[in-house]
């Protein structure tokens, strides 16, 4: 087998990306697909960590726009995440994959809380691990919780697995025939530019510790794999890519 170009990655799903064709709460056949494309990455010997949004099932910014207080609407966010985190931890292991779920908010009777050691140790051990709750603060996306948690994990990479989505471009797609894919981009293009990968503090940790980015469409399978061992599918972002316009 080849060598993979990345040995510890972080996969950022979107709390969409289980929901499936509905587009809202948790389609669980989707879930089990899901699943399975990252347990067959999982038994090359690759360490995993995920971060799963929590859209599928509540946004806070429309809840606060709506009169809801921002901050716990943001909390209640966060125990999306934690909802959509058991629900891949359980389907994962019943593919035979050791999962464990770390939050960022202390829920001992339903995960461990997350420790940073303890999350290495795991990987050490073989086992998936799946940060949700957010950073355990308001104000936050689970964005920039996936940038904290891979620098403080020393991830080689972040994952981006986008729905339907198999790069950035210069302008949306779907819109925009003439639309311009990106193999390669910098950090700071993607800052300067505007371009909607992350947001501005995500980008911004993914840059100062040196983390690569993959944003690719998920929806085909084995891409995870592909990104994984090095093929160049979907968009890399680093701080060493030349940029191709």
């Amino acid at each position: 087998m080849a060598e993979p170009k990345y040995k510890r990655v972080l996969i950022k799903l979107s709390g969409e990306a289980l929901a499936g064709e509905k587009g809202v709460g948790i389609d669980l056949p989707t879930v089990q697909a899901i699943a399975k494309e990252i347990a067959e990455v999982a038994d090359s010997g690759i360490q995993i960590a995920l971060v799963i949004g929590g859209g599928n099932l509540w946004r806070g910014e429309p809840a606060a726009e709506a009169g809801m207080d921002r901050v716990q609407a943001d909390y209640t966010g966060m125990l999306g995440t934690t909802m959509n985190a058991l629900v891949m931890a359980d389907s994962l292991k019943q593919l035979g994959v050791d999962t464990r779920v770390q939050t960022a908010i202390d829920m001992k009777s339903v995960a461990e809380p997350y420790i940073r050691g303890r999350a290495l140790r795991h990987f050490e051990k073989g086992r998936i691990v799946i940060f949700a709750a957010g950073i355990g603060s308001p104000y936050f996306s689970t964005d920039t919780t996936a940038a904290l948690r891979a620098a403080e994990i020393e991830s080689d990479a972040i994952l981006m697995a986008k729905n339907g989505v198999d790069g950035v471009y210069n302008d949306d797609p779907r819109k925009n025939a003439d639309a311009v894919k990106f193999d390669k981009l910098t950090h700071v293009e993607v800052i300067k530019r505007g371009l909607k990968i992350m947001d501005a503090t995500a980008s911004t940790l993914s840059m100062d510790n040196d983390i690569d980015l993959v944003v690719f469409n998920m929806n085909e399978p084995g891409n995870i794999k592909r990104v994984i061992f090095g093929e160049q599918i979907g968009t890399t972002v680093s701080n060493k890519a030349e940029l191709r316009k």
